[in-house]
């Protein structure tokens, strides 16, 4: 199978199964007893009725309207689709709801109006806004989308913005305040080009006059050619870009320019035309998915340009997500009457602002990057970026305070702001920081079970997807088969190590080992054995360097998988244990627990161990530890020997590791709540902290616990992850899903990141 067939195979069936669709209603209010139910409807639903009928604006304390927006389109204009009609445009608006949520946690009805007369969908979207604190217009085609906005801005009392204009507008002005910072240059003699003349080319440039370029200088080109006074078949927006002279094309036009916006269509602006450009000329080519002209061509053409693009495999992706979800949160947590031009220029700034600060840790490490610094390659913020929620949002409820448009002002902006932090918790960001950063270096992974169909999936995907390089171990007919089945059709190493083919190598690995277990009661025959089961093959070829990392588990027991790796890989130097945690996903954020997989009856030496560890890998991943050590006693309530234990971790912990934000023997409910803790036990040094790491007595507490919080939560969770290996080595839980063995690939793939930088780091020294 072609592996367009696969991935549109595979597009399918992600909106398909297990539910189809993206989005769904969810429950706020407790509704297991009659009493719930009673109050959630008939009678008690009457009470808040009766409110809301004295003053309209108590709907906002009663009901979801506060956090709620409708995207509404009526598929018109739909990216790269073009006219396919409002029920074809149902994805992409479930898909815009997706994102809604995950980054700002707004609810969102996506609502697909069936008409494409003006004064029609004006009247649906009137009649409809009751319901909603917003309005996200659509993939509505120009010039009938201008007048949309331009009319239920007007009539309507609620925030409404077109995002496809206006988003677009907001991150390139902020790309562009940025650009000319580095470029030295004036925004009120800047020469510009724009090539295109739809509702987002338009927006962009309505919003670089707001932000001072001259009208006169801006020059720009539709499909036709360039806007001049002499066309009549202009719209009365383009008319105001109509300065240049008729006939001007557009390497006349680009000569000496210092800006070219490209809103248009696919390599159009050629290396003649960009040397053509004044000095630092900055670019953005934003066409998708081929931009104006190729990003690797443009910055070996120009060694001064400033370049932006509209993808994400090039840096300055100019990406509507930086904007829409914390504009919306902005004006909905002031319920503010409209988005208007001082909150998109707070946008605009503050994202600008924001690419100048020095960039948190865990940013650098979802890209992959030692260290983003503002400059060229990083004018506008990432949109991994966890600052995003507490900087855009705030400006923009600010400007609509100082516009005048906001009903309910905001006093406590400190509160706000954890407020606005507190909801990233609700999403996987963690999932997505991981698999950037893998792919920011992808390396070579060998796959132990590949004969197996869920692990060639996940090895499948793992490859289209740029996160790593698999190497297929088992038996080769059967992984060609199943290639076949799953339409992968990629020229990827199979190797079958019980092969005559084989048969140097493994001689060559038994060989190797024998001579280091030689004294440990292996025999050069039990060596040759062993040599062909699959896992001390994947062992022997890591530690050879011809694989970077691997990953096992999928049909066999844990212990199993770890005894060769035990065997032929070991402990990182200096270290004496090894242990395990799993990252579990939870409505809170990120939680890592230890130690869910290897050691039964910890010693308290072995706990602080584990401690110690586990922090190493919650700062891999860029977070702070807060480790709380887990017991059913608080602070000595028990003097039983398991809370001693704990306890005594403790101590050895507050001795030698003072900084460590680390404290115990606690009960899991005080743990996690931070205002208990403070309240009960104000002198821990977690009180008021929200922890992130919970460290169990023994292996049974924390096995389970992961696995109940997974399967009655249905938390995601990405783990064991082996903690003191000296090479990257991960073991899936028995019968793991897809999901999480490629999550699992993406921990190898950033382990062996990490410890390729490790071992660098050691030749130096030496």
């Amino acid at each position: 199978m072609h592996h367009k067939d696969t991935k549109r195979r595979e597009a399918l069936l992600y909106h398909a199964k297990p539910t189809p669709g993206k989005i769904k209603v969810v429950p706020t209010k407790k509704y297991a007893t009659q009493r719930d139910l009673s109050l959630a409807y008939s009678p008690g639903v009457a009470e808040p009725c009766l409110e809301i009928a004295k003053d309209v604006n108590n709907v906002y304390k009663y009901t979801s309207k506060g956090n709620l927006v409708a995207v509404i389109s009526n598929g018109t204009a739909v990216l790269g689709l073009g006219d396919i009609g409002p029920e074809a445009s149902k994805p992409v608006m479930e898909g815009k709801a997706l994102l809604f949520k995950i980054f700002a946690d707004i609810d969102v009805f996506d609502i697909e109006v069936d008409t494409k007369d003006i004064d029609a969908f004006v009247e649906t979207v009137k009649n409809i806004a009751p319901t909603f604190g917003g309005i996200n217009l659509e993939d509505i085609k120009a010039p009938e989308s201008f007048e949309i906005e331009r009319r239920l801005v007007e009539e309507l009392n609620i925030p409404v913005m077109h995002d496809d204009q206006h988003g677009t507008a907001i991150i390139s002005s902020a790309a562009l305040l940025n650009a000319l910072f580095l470029a030295k240059k004036k925004i009120d003699k800047v020469k510009v080009v724009v090539s295109g003349a739809g509702s987002a080319a338009l927006a962009c440039a309505n919003l670089y006059v707001l932000l001072g370029v001259r009208i006169k200088n801006i020059i720009m080109f539709d499909k036709d050619g360039v806007l001049s006074s002499d066309r009549n078949d202009l719209s009365d927006l383009q008319k105001r870009y109509t300065s240049a002279k008729p006939g001007t094309d557009l390497k006349k036009a680009l000569k000496d320019a210092d800006v070219f916006l490209g809103l248009s269509a696919g390599n159009i602006l050629t290396p003649e035309m960009l040397k053509g450009m004044a000095k630092n000329p900055i670019v953005f080519a934003m066409a998708n998915p081929i931009p104006e002209i190729d990003y690797d061509l443009a910055i070996a053409t120009r060694k001064d340009i400033i370049m932006a693009t509209g993808r994400s495999d090039h840096p300055n992706q100019v990406n509507n997500v930086l904007g829409f979800p914390y504009i919306f949160r902005g004006a909905l947590d002031v319920r503010a009457t409209k988005i208007n031009e001082a909150m998109k220029m707070a946008a605009v700034r503050a994202l600008a602002a924001l690419a100048r600060e020095s960039v948190p840790e865990q940013v650098n490490i979802a890209y992959g990057e030692t260290k983003l610094n503002f400059g060229r390659d990083y004018i506008i913020p990432k949109p991994f970026d966890p600052r995003l929620i507490s900087i855009v949002a705030p400006a923009v409820a600010k400007a609509a305070m100082d516009s005048g448009v906001a009903l309910n002002p905001i006093t406590d902006w400190q509160k706000y702001e954890e407020e606005l932090l507190d909801r990233l918790g609700s999403d996987n960001k963690m999932v997505r920081l991981l698999t950037n950063r893998a792919k920011s270096s992808p390396k070579r992974v060998v796959f132990a079970e590949a004969d197996h169909l869920d692990v060639l999936k996940a090895a499948q995907i793992v490859h289209e997807e740029g996160i790593a390089k698999p190497i297929l171990l088992g038996n080769k007919e059967v992984i060609l088969e199943l290639k076949e089945e799953l339409g992968f059709d990629a020229d990827v190493l199979i190797i079958d190590p019980k092969t005559k083919e084989e048969d140097e190598r493994r001689m060559h690995y038994a060989d190797i080992f024998w001579k280091a277990r030689q004294r440990k009661g292996i025999s050069l025959y039990e060596a040759q054995k062993w040599m062909r089961e699959r896992n001390y093959f994947a062992a022997m070829m890591v530690n050879n360097g011809e694989a970077d990392a691997l990953v096992s588990g999928y049909s066999r027991s844990y212990p199993s998988v770890v005894k060769p790796m035990m065997q032929l890989i070991g402990k990182a130097p200096g270290i004496s244990l090894i242990a395990t945690t799993n990252m579990m996903m939870t409505a809170r954020g990120p939680m890592f627990l230890s130690d869910t997989a290897i050691n039964p009856n910890p010693t308290s030496d072995d706990l602080a161990k584990i401690a110690l560890m586990t922090e190493k890998t919650v700062r891999m991943f860029g977070m702070e530890p807060v480790i709380a050590m887990i017991s059913y006693s608080n602070f000595g309530s028990s003097t039983n020997q398991t809370a001693n234990t704990v306890r005594e971790a403790v101590a050895y912990l507050h001795k030698y590791y003072p900084d460590l934000i680390v404290d115990g023997e606690i009960q899991a409910d005080f743990a996690l709540n931070p205002e208990m803790i403070k309240d009960k036990f104000p002198f821990s040094k977690i009180a008021g902290k929200k922890v992130n790491t919970l460290i169990f007595p023994n292996l049974e507490a924390a096995n389970i616990t992961y696995k109940l919080l997974k399967e009655l939560n249905h938390i995601d969770s990405v783990g064991p992850i082996m903690l003191g290996m000296d090479k990257p080595v991960h073991i899936f839980q028995l019968g793991a899903s897809v999901e999480e063995m490629v999550n699992m690939v993406c921990v190898a793939v950033v382990d062996a990141q990490e410890k390729e930088k490790r071992n660098k780091l050691i030749k130096v020294n030496f």
